[in-house]
C-alpha cells in the first residue's frame, strides 16, 4: 500500500510481508472493506481487489495456471503490481506481524491441512522441532520459511533502515480491535470512518474439523486438481462449513513440547528487544501463557467424533451442490444448479459475458509489455487519493 501526500520527501510505500496466521487476512480485508475511506486519507492500495494480489504473488512464485481453473490467469500480474505501487519515489517501510509460538504452531498445521497436506499434527511438529537448530532451516520446512522471524527482519534490513521496518504482536485471544489499532497507527490511519470486518477471515478449525480433513486429503484422488480443491474443499467446506462448528476439543501443544516453545519464544523476544526495529505492542504477548487445556491428540479422537463431523461435512457439500456453489469447470460454472436459479445466472451471464470476456482477454494478455503498462495507466488514473473506486 502506499501513503500519498504533497509534500516533497514525505510518500511512503508500506510492504506488509505477513507472518502467515498472525491477523494478516484480518489486515487484509480490513483495508479493502475501506478502500474509499483510505483513499480519502491518502493511502491507496494497489490493484483492484484482494484477489489481484493473490494472481500478483502466484506470478512472482511462478505458480503454474492448470487448466480448467476459473480463477483468471496471472501471468504478468506481479509486474502490474508493483508499477502499479512504485508511482514516485517514495520511502519504503515493511510492516511484519508475529504471534506466540504456543498458538501459532497448532494453526499453521491446520493451514497445512486446509492446504491439502496429510502429516499427521505430532509427526507435522516434530518436523518443525528437529529443524529449529539447523542454520538452513528455513529451507527445511515451510514453518520455517515463514516464521523464522529474526532472521526474515535480517534479510529485510539489508536494504531497509531498520526504524523503517515496523514489528507488531499479535494480541492475546485475537483481539483483531486491538491489532487493527497498531496496524493503523503504523500508517497514520484515523480510525473512526473504518468499518471492521465482522466475520472472521481465515478461521481456525476444532481438533476433530481438522483431522476430519486431513484424513479426507488421504483419500482424495490424485486427479483432483488443485483449484477444485481451493475453490471447494478449502473455501466451501473447511472455511465456511466446519469452521463455524462449535468446537468440543482445540488443538493445543504436547505437555514435552511446551518448554521448547517457550524457549523459542524467548530467543525471540530477545532478538527483536536488542534490534532497532520499531516494535508495535507488548513483546510480552510473544511468551506462551502456561497451559491450561488438556492436551488431546488427533490420531486418538474417538470414531464418533470423526463420523459426526463427517455427516456434517456431507450434508453441507450436497446442499452447496444444489444451490450451485460448487465449483466444476470454467466452462460452465451453473452445472449442478436447480434449473430456476441456472436460468437466472444465464440471464445474468448474457449481460457481463461482454465485459468478463474483455476482462479475462486483458489478463491473459498481460505477459505484454504493452498491455500491462496499459493497466498500469488506467489504475493511476482511476485510484488517486480522492476517487471513489468501483
Amino acid at each position: 500500500m502506499a501513503r500519498d501526500s504533497e509534500m516533497p520527501g514525505s510518500r511512503r510505500i508500506y510492504l506488509h510481508i505477513g507472518e502467515p496466521k498472525t491477523g494478516t487476512s484480518f489486515l487484509q480485508h480490513a483495508m479493502w472493506n475501506n478502500r474509499d475511506q483510505l483513499a480519502a486519507q491518502g493511502v491507496v492500495l494497489p490493484g483492484y481487489s484482494y484477489g489481484g494480489h493473490i494472481r500478483a504473488s502466484q506470478d512472482l512464485r511462478e505458480v503454474p495456471w492448470q487448466p480448467g481453473d476459473p480463477a483468471d490467469p496471472w501471468t504478468g500480474e506481479w509486474d502490474v503490481l508493483t508499477g502499479q505501487a512504485l508511482l514516485l519515489p517514495a520511502e519504503v517501510h515493511i510492516v511484519l506481524t508475529v504471534r506466540d509460538f504456543a498458538t501459532l504452531l497448532p494453526a499453521e498445521w491446520q493451514e497445512t491441512v486446509k492446504s491439502r497436506r496429510t502429516v499427521p499434527w505430532e509427526q507435522w511438529l516434530d518436523g518443525v522441532i528437529d529443524a529449529t537448530p539447523d542454520p538452513d532451516r528455513r529451507h527445511r520446512t515451510r514453518f520455517w520459511t515463514v516464521h523464522d522471524t529474526l532472521a526474515i527482519l535480517r534479510l529485510w534490513s539489508r536494504d531497509i533502515p531498520s526504524d523503517q521496518v515496523h514489528v507488531i504482536t499479535l494480541p492475546p485471544q485475537g483481539g483483531t480491535g486491538e491489532l487493527w489499532l497498531r496496524f493503523a497507527s503504523v500508517l497514520g490511519i484515523e480510525s473512526s470512518t473504518i468499518d471492521l470486518p465482522q466475520r472472521r477471515e481465515n478461521p481456525s478449525l476444532g481438533l476433530a474439523e481438522s483431522e476430519f480433513l486431513r484424513r479426507l486429503n488421504e483419500t482424495l484422488p490424485d486427479r483432483v486438481p488443485r483449484w477444485f480443491y481451493n475453490w471447494n474443499i478449502k473455501r466451501i467446506l473447511a472455511n465456511d462449513v466446519l469452521s463455524v462448528r462449535p468446537p468440543q476439543a482445540r488443538l493445543v501443544l504436547p505437555p514435552g513440547q511446551q518448554a521448547w516453545a517457550r524457549e523459542q519464544a524467548e530467543i525471540l523476544v530477545a532478538g527483536l528487544r536488542d534490534a532497532k526495529y520499531q516494535i508495535v505492542g507488548d513483546l510480552r504477548e510473544l511468551l506462551p501463557p502456561p497451559a491450561t487445556e488438556p492436551y488431546v491428540s488427533p490420531t486418538r479422537l474417538p470414531v464418533e467424533q470423526l463420523l459426526d463431523v463427517a455427516l456434517c461435512a456431507t450434508a453441507a457439500l450436497i446442499d452447496h451442490q444444489y444451490r450451485g456453489d460448487i465449483v466444476t469447470s470454467s466452462s460452465d460454472l451453473t452445472v449442478g444448479m436447480h434449473p430456476a436459479r441456472r436460468r437466472s445466472v444465464s440471464r445474468l451471464g448474457l449481460a457481463i459475458l461482454k465485459r468478463s470476456r474483455i476482462k479475462r482477454t486483458l489478463y491473459q494478455a498481460s505477459n505484454r509489455p504493452t498491455v500491462r503498462n496499459l493497466r498500469v495507466l488506467v489504475w493511476r488514473i482511476l485510484a488517486r487519493p480522492g476517487r471513489r473506486h468501483g
